[in-house]
């Protein structure tokens, strides 16, 4: 039912950001239920946790096509105790994980999951883990931080969510963060929107879909600029358009810039979230995030590449305030 509900708000009008919440509201009802009914079938839980959520579901941003990131951070424990409780931690990360694959989402191709020993640690290995990142930032590192910085707390206590939340800002305000920065910042500049030098689609040139450009990467410039802002000026907000606004409040957001970001980032949603209703409903087949322009009216094409022009301009301004060139 759900794609055929957003079909209907698309075609009434209703902002994506609504349609982005109301979809996550959703699966964040259908994870605590999971959550619920797995904790019924277990021992009580031994100390305090939480199941964080991460990536787009963590922003706030789902769409129709999604899988699972997803996480558990429980309390410290005396070394003997760690083993066991660990244990009990990943039998219900494997029964909630196992549960929302049977719902229809799907295991996430990374193995990123509340299932996997790696991701299911006390807060003193996670916080371990962030400061390793961002005091070495390799190129894993750097990308496990777009997914895990984004992160929020589903159900447990948030109480541990907002220990690490507040540890990360710490060690983000440190100069030894420059550096980690500065390669978060060459991270974004590698995705570059899909357009060329004389203002033409760069599409892809064979396989299942060609003459297409996958949208869903179009957009994760912004979506870059957005996080490395917040996470340098201490920005709380994951959700892309929230972090947007906050960014403006500290005057890093001209009010023009505001206008033109979010009304472009809205309208490259209400195209993504399209695009995954159609295949579902009239295709029947599972939704993607691949747009042919030659399909779209010429409208769309000229919006297409004014947004991609002003996704070019925004990583300008990135690259010179986080590398230093232009």
């Amino acid at each position: 039912r759900l794609p055929y509900i957003v079909n209907d708000l698309l075609n009434n009008g209703t902002i994506t950001e609504n349609i982005n919440k109301l979809i996550t509201s959703v699966s964040d009802n259908v994870l605590g239920k999971l959550i619920d009914i797995a904790l019924k079938e277990l021992p009580p839980p031994p100390v305090h946790f939480s199941f964080l959520i991460l990536g787009s579901e963590g922003r706030r941003e789902q769409t129709l096509k999604t899988d699972q990131d997803n996480a558990i951070i429980f309390e410290d424990v005396p070394e003997h105790n760690l083993q066991s409780v660990q244990n009990y931690f990943l039998e219900l990360g494997r029964k909630v994980c196992g549960w929302l694959d049977a719902c229809g989402y799907e295991y996430c191709n990374g193995d990123i999951m509340a299932q996997n020993p790696k991701w299911c640690q006390p807060l003193s290995m996670w916080k371990k883990y962030f400061r390793t990142w961002i005091l070495t930032p390799e190129p894993k590192a750097v990308m496990l931080s777009t997914i895990f910085f984004d992160f929020r707390s589903a159900a447990g206590n948030a109480n541990l969510a907002n220990n690490l939340k507040d540890y990360l800002k710490g060690n983000l305000k440190q100069r030894e963060a420059n550096l980690f920065f500065y390669h978060l910042a060459q991270n974004c500049l590698k995705v570059r929107p899909p357009i060329g030098f004389f203002r033409n689609f760069v599409v892809q040139s064979k396989g299942e879909h060609r003459h297409a450009f996958d949208l869903k990467k179009a957009m994760t410039p912004m979506v870059d600029f957005a996080r490395i802002y917040a996470l340098e000026n201490e920005v709380d907000e994951t959700n892309t358009m929230e972090r947007f606004a906050r960014l403006h409040m500290h005057n890093l957001l001209t009010n023009t810039q505001l206008e033109e970001i979010t009304q472009a980032y809205d309208y490259l949603m209400h195209m993504r979230l399209a695009r995954h209703a159609t295949a579902i409903i009239d295709e029947a087949s599972s939704a993607d995030n691949y747009i042919n322009p030659k399909k779209l009216n010429k409208l769309d094409q000229k919006l297409l590449k004014e947004i991609f022009s002003l996704t070019g301009e925004l990583q300008q301004k990135l690259s010179v305030h986080f590398t230093g060139a232009a």
